[in-house]
């Protein structure tokens, strides 16, 4: 069984032309076509926390969100959001709080696909580096205690330049770190920020980082996809 994950920080829809263009957003997301989405600043961080992409243009596309929203005008989780191609079963959507002295939270969700339990995780991790590390134990602390091995992804924007170094060390031996490539800023990327990192029930069948004309605009962040097969 093979799927198409991809990670995005949307920037709360504001492109570099210091536009707030939903639309933009989803016709990137279109242009990625992958089966389950993790969105990073997918709401706003005042007032209810409204999501910056409205539900009414998500019911449109080939998506659903898996709902860890605890306001009802949110699609997230301190602006972590989860959405996954309509024929996917969503078993739990749940959210998670990540330790740290800002809110930082995850969205996690069990799915199954073609009879497969699965669990996605997607998250905005610290700027601090001692933070992250602590954020990623946590991460790694919760799969640990939940029920049943499930084949894992996590993805997000991990604000974290190295590709193997810093706090991914903290991912124990087995874990695939994929990080596609440099997807921040936008226009001209540097910085590795973003990754997707799979438990060792995955193979890695192919990566890249999903730059395009309107991806250069539309975020930030350009969204990194990665192909996994389950073993």
């Amino acid at each position: 069984m093979r799927l198409t994950f991809a990670s995005y920080n949307i920037h709360k829809g504001v492109g570099l032309d210091r536009k707030r263009d939903p639309e933009r957003i989803l016709t990137v997301l279109h242009e990625i076509d992958a089966d389950i989405i993790a969105l990073q600043e997918a709401d706003r961080r005042i007032g209810e926390r409204a999501s910056v992409l409205p539900r009414a243009e998500i019911d449109d596309t080939r998506w659903r969100v898996v709902e860890v929203a605890r306001r009802p005008r949110s699609i997230g989780w301190h602006g972590n959001a989860l959405l996954v191609r309509r024929n996917i079963e969503i078993v739990d959507g749940e959210p998670l709080d990540l330790p740290t002295l800002e809110p930082r939270g995850a969205a996690c969700g069990e799915v199954v696909v073609e009879g497969h339990r699965l669990r996605i995780i997607g998250t905005h991790l610290d700027l601090s580096g001692l933070r992250r590390r602590d954020q990623i134990r946590s991460l790694l602390d919760f799969v640990q205690d939940c029920a049943g091995d499930l084949p894992t992804v996590i993805m997000g924007d991990f604000n974290q330049w190295g590709r193997q170094s810093g706090a991914m060390r903290e991912f124990p031996p087995g874990w695939r770190i994929i990080t596609p490539g440099r997807s921040y800023p936008s226009r001209q990327p540097v910085a590795t920020l973003d990754r997707i990192v799979a438990s060792p029930h995955w193979h890695c069948v192919s990566h890249e980082v999903h730059h395009t004309g309107l991806s250069a605009v539309a975020s930030d962040h350009l969204p990194v996809v990665a192909t996994l097969e389950l073993m």
